[in-house]
């Protein structure tokens, strides 16, 4: 447990020693902040619904593209960097488990992840003082985001131990997120019962709303746990087989 610790430290800290983690989080700051300002304009009009307040912060569709562009630049550096600077032999080789090398650098990656959604409780502080607001659908909402962000990460932490190249880690987490991403949407095209239902499941959009209104689906949270659970498997067994290519 100290070894992987080590790891979810060491990863976590790495992101704040990069001018990128920096540009980052300006980004979603910025963005998030305008997004913010809007549905303060919104919940101001006459006979606004204020009690639509958290919807139009957690389902308004920015954290969902904000993710999907995100993560990609998150998880790049993953196992890239490990081989640019020559210190992934020396962590196969250390007494850590690739298991444990995997889940450490995708703990890490989730944490500074959440880590950009730490000053949105101030947007809820605020809204609490001008409408009001439950925060059993608050913490549901924040549990949704964590849920998507692991699953993405996981996608993307699969995606650099594919290549040496920072970049091309990016693109090829990119180009798997885009149709997990896209799947759900078709929910909105199809108007068979039985095929909208069967994509719902994959819907995230829909999820986030769902968790934004304080349900938590366990469907939900087996669906984002599992497939979480299968890109860290894939991400181990890629490892594995890089480790014992000669």
């Amino acid at each position: 447990m100290r070894k992987f610790l080590a790891i979810v430290g060491r990863e976590w800290k790495a992101y704040f020693l990069s001018p990128l983690a920096y540009v980052i989080l300006a980004a979603f700051l910025g963005l998030n902040g305008y997004v913010f300002t809007i549905i303060l304009a919104v919940l101001n009009e006459p006979g606004a619904p204020k009690d639509q307040a958290l919807l139009y912060l957690f389902a308004n569709g920015f954290t969902s593209w904000f993710t999907l562009f995100a993560v990609p630049v998150i998880a790049m550096r993953l196992f890239p960097e490990e081989r640019k600077s020559g210190t992934i032999e020396v962590l196969l080789t250390s007494p850590v488990t690739e298991a444990e090398v995997v889940l450490g650098k995708f703990v890490g990656a989730l944490g500074f992840y959440l880590t950009l959604w730490v000053p949105s409780l101030i947007y809820i502080w605020i809204l609490r003082s001008n409408a009001p607001i439950d925060l059993g659908p608050v913490a549901a909402a924040y549990v949704g985001i964590a849920l998507m962000g692991g699953y993405f990460i996981s996608v993307g932490t699969f995606a650099s131990t594919l290549t040496k190249n920072q970049i091309v880690a990016a693109i090829l987490s990119f180009g798997m997120l885009v149709p997990i991403f896209s799947t759900g949407l078709l929910d909105y095209l199809i108007r068979d019962p039985k095929n909208r239902d069967a994509l719902s499941y994959v819907n995230m959009w829909t999820h986030l709303e769902e968790f934004a209104r304080g349900v938590v689906d366990t469907r939900r949270v087996i669906y984002y746990v599992s497939a979480t659970a299968f890109f860290l498997f894939l991400a181990t067994a890629s490892l594995a087989a890089k480790k014992e290519t000669p």
